[in-house]
């Protein structure tokens, strides 16, 4: 049972949007200094992002089937409140155990932002769910954008532990906004029998699959470049990281750009009619690359300005996507994202270790490239193959 033009306020939603995202990048400046007073080698410590990706795939299922038997409201702020105490504890961890065990617990946050997401489509028509979702998920990408600065900031000015004291201080906010306006737009079926079959079963619909490819390697060619982008920066001689910050920010802030487009066109085209177009534009950005690469362009530019269709390609892409997750079946719309979200944190990390076994310094700007465009391709076949999946589509 939904609620339907009972949207929670639009402005919490990109809030909890990008509170999710946040937490995974804004520490990266400060692991060196972490694994120091904390007296662990940086492997370990590096072990902050393992666990955190790995909850956060776990909590994006969880959250999916619990949000569709309880209703959002109650799963928001559950994983609000957890945050807030796993982020203090992080602040005051003395040992490496200790912090990681906590760290690990943030991932949870990550249930914010498919609860969001459930949100929309519970209280949106079809044609508005989209452009609703592209204008939230905007936000998400302002995280690759301000993070690492602001994390880094905080660390110069005050040490790494003031990182998580910011993350505490929005983990509470995040719980009272949510409180005071976070309104349930799925209520809970009392009469329902849990089954654990019933929120398995959008795995054996192949429409589902078409999306969920889609999603892994549409992330997994961003994920490519964010791994590639300092070896080509390093090729070139650059050794600022504010420098190779500002060159990795071209492509994040494409997505928003790509995002906007998907708001204003959500209503008139179809998900997969978008999904198709960013990979055809991502496609042909990277191929732009390839060929100046070919031709002899010996300019850091000729790198990261084609790699620009990466994020803008995202942008059309992966709003459409989960708008076309969540509309295959209305009462199993949480669980679905959360299949799909966990299913593309997990390939598009299989993706970044298998590419990064082919780069190297010495060929990081023509492999990235191609990388990114096989991973691409694959992509829009997975969006071609929607046509012939959507005759097993399930009713909604």
């Amino acid at each position: 049972m939904t609620t339907k033009d009972k949207l929670p306020n639009l402005s919490i939603l990109i809030f909890l949007s990008a509170l999710s995202a946040l937490p995974t990048i804004m520490l990266l400046p400060s692991l060196p200094h972490i694994a120091a007073a904390l007296r662990a080698d940086y492997a370990v410590a590096n072990l902050a992002i393992t666990g955190y990706a790995l909850m956060n795939a776990i909590a994006q299922v969880v959250s999916g089937v619990l949000s569709d038997r309880y209703g959002r409201r109650p799963v928001a702020l559950g994983a609000l409140a957890i945050f807030f105490v796993a982020s203090v504890g992080c602040s005051f961890a003395q040992d490496i155990a200790t912090f990681l065990a906590f760290r690990t617990l943030q991932g949870v946050v990550s249930a914010c932002f498919a609860v969001s997401m459930a949100s929309i489509r519970d209280a949106s028509s079809d044609e508005d769910t989209t452009s609703r979702i592209a204008f939230v998920s905007s936000a998400w990408a302002v995280a690759p954008l301000l993070g690492p600065i602001i994390g880094g900031a905080l660390d110069d000015l005050f040490g790494w532990r003031a990182i998580f004291i910011a993350f505490s201080g929005l983990g509470l906010a995040g719980l009272l906004l949510a409180y005071n306006g976070f309104g349930e737009t799925r209520m809970r079926d009392r009469g329902a029998t849990f089954r654990l079959a019933n929120y398995l079963s959008p795995m054996a619909w192949p429409v589902f699959w078409g999306y969920a490819a889609c999603m892994v390697f549409s992330q997994g060619t961003l994920f490519i470049f964010l791994s590639a982008a300092p070896l080509v920066a390093k090729s070139f001689g650059i050794g600022s990281g504010i420098l190779v910050g500002a060159l990795m920010a071209i492509s994040p802030a494409a997505f928003i750009c790509g995002s906007a487009f998907a708001g204003r066109f959500g209503k008139q085209c179809a998900p997969p009619v978008l999904m198709a177009s960013g990979r055809i534009l991502t496609l042909g950005g990277l191929a732009t690359g390839l060929l100046l690469f070919y031709f002899g362009s010996d300019h850091v530019l000729a790198f990261f300005l084609p790699c620009a269709s990466v994020g803008l390609g995202n942008g059309l892409t992966m709003p459409a996507a989960n708008a076309g997750v969540l509309s295959l079946r209305s009462e199993l719309s949480g669980t679905a994202l959360g299949l799909a979200g966990a299913t593309t944190v997990a390939g598009s990390a299989a993706i970044v270790a298998i590419s990064g076994v082919f780069l190297t310094t010495a060929n990081a700007h023509w492999s990235a490239l191609a990388l990114m465009s096989v991973a691409t391709a694959i992509s829009l076949v997975a969006v071609s193959s929607l046509a012939l999946a959507s005759v097993s589509k399930p009713i909604s």
